[in-house]
């Protein structure tokens, strides 16, 4: 089994007034109790939106520090993520589409590398 990251920043959810986005709860929310009931999801969840929230932290110094805001001045930022552990890249691509369908923006799908003391 492989784990893939399905993720999206925030700014590829466009603007939308707030019926809609209340309508794109069922539809997301049903794609993520069918991954719980084919025991494929790993973990879901939406990030804040609220930047002032996020904090850095950099030791690539030898020093430890931690600074308030993203680590770098940017105009794009993750919105939310879901990891999936599937047996291929197809059924990846499946629950993938599944998720942008639900959520009403796209996706993004990339291989989670395990660690390399990590059991098969």
């Amino acid at each position: 089994m492989t784990q893939y990251a399905i993720y999206f920043n925030q700014q590829w959810v466009g603007d939308h007034d707030p019926e809609w986005f209340l309508s794109r709860v069922e539809p997301s929310m049903a794609v993520i109790h069918d991954m719980e009931a084919a025991g494929v999801l790993v973990f879901a969840g939406g990030l804040e939106e609220d930047l002032s929230q996020a904090f850095s932290v950099d030791g690539t110094s030898g020093t430890t520090s931690v600074t308030d805001g993203p680590y770098t001045e940017t105009t794009e930022f993750l919105g939310g993520i879901t990891v999936i552990d599937v047996p291929d890249l197809e059924t990846a691509k499946m629950w993938a589409a599944r998720v942008a369908e639900g959520c009403g923006w796209p996706q993004e799908v990339r291989v989670v590398k395990s660690r390399p003391d990590a059991a098969p």
